[in-house]
This record gives C-alpha cells, sequence and structure tokens, in this order.
C-alpha cells in the first residue's frame, strides 16, 4: 500500500469515530423544557340567581272596539284620519241626518196629538163623574169615559218612548269613538248606504298603550314558576307580586319596559302540552303594534349557589357539562357541572365548583385533566 493510500484510509476512520461520537452525544442530550400552555380564566363566585326561560309571545290589543253604524242612511263624510289616535267620544263619521231629524219632528207631532187627546179624555172624565154623582148619567158611560182616560195617558207614553228612540237615531247619525286607541283603516267611503238590515261596519279602535304579550309555557316548567311565584310572595309577607317578564325586539335589542303576568289559563293545551299566559306591559310611544312576534324571558325561579360562566367555558362529552378550572398548584382540574339555563349571555351552572375556582375560557384545546396550565385573567368583555 502506497503513502497516498494509508492516509485516505486513516481519513475516513476519523471521519467514522467523529459521527459515532455526535451521535451518542445527540442521545445523551436531554429535551429542551416546554413552558405550560396560558389559558384565559374567569374567576366563579357563587350567589343566588334567578333562572329566566327564552319564550316567544305575539303582542295584542288590551281592547278592541268595533265601530258600527247603528242607524240606515247614507254617510255623508268621514272625520278623522286613518290611523291615528283618537279619544273617547271623538266624532269619526257622519250619517246623513235629514230623515232621521224628520222622524224626530213627526215623533214629536204624534206625542203632541196624544197629549191633547188624553187632555181631552181627562175633562171629559170628570164632567161625567160629576154627572154619575147626581145620578143623571148611566154606570156604562162613565166606565167607558175612564177606559179611554186610560188608553189616551197610555198613549201618551208610548209617543214619548217613540220621541226618545227617535232621538236616540238621531244621535246615532254622528258615528263616535266608544274607546281611546288607535283608529284603523275605513271600510265605507262617502256615499255609502250603511245600517240596512245590518250593523255595517265602518272602522274598528284598537287600545296598544298598555298593550298585551300572549305567550305559552311548558307544564314541566309551569310547577317550577308557580313555585317561585310562593317563594316570591313569602319574602314578601305574603304579599302576592305579579311575575315579571322581558321583552325582546325583533331587532335584538331590549325593551325598555318590563311586563308582568296578569294572567294564567287553568287549561291545558292537549296538542302542545302548554297552558297560555298574559303579561301587559306600557307601550307609550307605540313601538309595539298587535300582531308582532317578540321574545320574551320569564324569571321561572331562583337556584341558590349558582354560579354564571361565559358559554365558552362549558364543554360537553358523553357523560354531560363540565368545566376545566386551575387549582392552586397550577394544574389543570375537571369538574362537572349541571346547567339551569341562561342569563342574556352566560350559563347558570351549579355542580362541583367552588368559590374562587379559576375556570378556563380559552384555551381549552390546549390542555387536559392533570397537565400543568398558566393562568391569566379574561379580558373584563369574555367575563
Amino acid at each position: 500500500m502506497n503513502h497516498s493510500s494509508m492516509r485516505t484510509a486513516l481519513l475516513g476512520v476519523c471521519m467514522t469515530l467523529l459521527t459515532a461520537c455526535g451521535q451518542s452525544a445527540s442521545e445523551n442530550k436531554a429535551p429542551p423544557h416546554r413552558p405550560p400552555p396560558e389559558v384565559s380564566v374567569v374567576t366563579a363566585h357563587s350567589q343566588t340567581e334567578t333562572v329566566t326561560h327564552e319564550l316567544v309571545g305575539r303582542l295584542a290589543a288590551t281592547r278592541v272596539a268595533q265601530v258600527r253604524a247603528r242607524v240606515a242612511g247614507i254617510v255623508l263624510k268621514r272625520v278623522y284620519k286613518e290611523g291615528t289616535d283618537v279619544h273617547q267620544g271623538q266624532v269619526l263619521f257622519q250619517i246623513d241626518p235629514a230623515p232621521l231629524e224628520a222622524a224626530v219632528n213627526a215623533k214629536n207631532a204624534a206625542l203632541a196629538k196624544a197629549q191633547a187627546d188624553a187632555a181631552n179624555a181627562a175633562l171629559t172624565l170628570k164632567r161625567y163623574r160629576n154627572l154619575s154623582a147626581k145620578h143623571v148619567l148611566s154606570q156604562q158611560d162613565l166606565d167607558t169615559a175612564q177606559a179611554n182616560g186610560r188608553s189616551t195617558a197610555a198613549a201618551v207614553q208610548q209617543a214619548q218612548a217613540d220621541l226618545v228612540s227617535a232621538k236616540l237615531d238621531l244621535g246615532y247619525a254622528t258615528v263616535k269613538a266608544p274607546i281611546a286607541g288607535r283608529a284603523g283603516r275605513a271600510l265605507v267611503d262617502e256615499g255609502a248606504l250603511v245600517g240596512q238590515g245590518e250593523a255595517t261596519l265602518m272602522t274598528s279602535i284598537e287600545q296598544i298603550d298598555p298593550i298585551y304579550v300572549n305567550f305559552s309555557l311548558p307544564v314541566a316548567e309551569l310547577e317550577q314558576w308557580q313555585q317561585a311565584n310562593s317563594d316570591n310572595a313569602q319574602r314578601n309577607g305574603g304579599a302576592q307580586s305579579r311575575a315579571t317578564v322581558e321583552v325582546v325586539l325583533p331587532s335584538g335589542k331590549r325593551y325598555a319596559e318590563r311586563g308582568t303576568v296578569d294572567f294564567s289559563d287553568e287549561a291545558v293545551d292537549p296538542g302542545t302540552g302548554t297552558v297560555s299566559l298574559r303579561a301587559v306591559l306600557a307601550n307609550p310611544k307605540h313601538r309595539l303594534l298587535p300582531g308582532m312576534f317578540v321574545s320574551l324571558r320569564l324569571a321561572i325561579g331562583r337556584i341558590e349557589h349558582a354560579y354564571v360562566l361565559p358559554q365558552a367555558a362549558l364543554a360537553r362529552d358523553q357523560h354531560g357539562a363540565y368545566v376545566m378550572v386551575v387549582g392552586g398548584d397550577g394544574k389543570v382540574e375537571q369538574r362537572r357541572v349541571e346547567t339551569h339555563g341562561m342569563t342574556r349571555s352566560d350559563w347558570i351552572v351549579t355542580g362541583k365548583l367552588k368559590d374562587g375556582d379559576r375556570v378556563i375560557v380559552e384555551g381549552l384545546q390546549k390542555v387536559h385533566a392533570g397537565a400543568p396550565a398558566k393562568a391569566v385573567a379574561a379580558p373584563k368583555a369574555s367575563q
């Protein structure tokens, strides 16, 4: 072997030894230490919380009056403006009064004639009684005069009643609002013949301040709601207070006025298994209109030692709901909870939580039970 070949062989052996040493050093080197994942937490606080139930309700007017023609005649004019608020007794329509005025005059004349006949009959009866006392008049003539006096007196009463009826009909020619509220579209125009054989519907008036909200409550929650009302009465010294509801408009905004439940049906709808309820609430600006659908929140009970947690804090598996908390030793623990409805944005829960527990709301996918985690307070918006 020449000198050049020996040098090449020695170089190969050195490279092999260096590679083996490098691999051995890499195998003996410890893996780098990873810091625990950072998670956002909120602090759980035990409290007494009101449980609400989300429902759908439909608005209805508190009073509805149908304005009808009570006498026959031709409509001369519509006095009110459609779709505006009217007060009780306000003139809405004017029916032609001329025929009714003529009828009043005729009844006046009939009354005058009846009164004159009654006066003559009374004078005749007085004379006949004097003659009868002198025994110059038969008893039959006296009886006839007395009967005539009674008959003419009754005719006067009938004529008076006919006159009152005619005056009422004349008054009905001026069609007035029976209640205060919002007057709807006119169903008759000028020149229309109304009240001929039936009381023609001319318009309707709806009272929408206050306004009703009709809704239904499942039977399963009815007992809880009734128990909550009973508990409230006991706390108030026996004074019964009405349950309140909060209305959410179709736009998603909360209506400023709270309503109170003023009616609960006594029967269950067999088709839906629900009980009909009704709430009443103020509507001073008439923002709420009959027929609208709205969401509402009904308080159906109170829970002691409850916790209000953001929606992001809850997770579920085949065993139910749970939350993850960061313990005092910095390790993650799983806690089972039960849900009891929601507030506007958070869950109301009970379960194996303690006051002051740090509940994870962000970063759940980074941790598992028993692993360490770094807890960072969540922003206020998340709490």
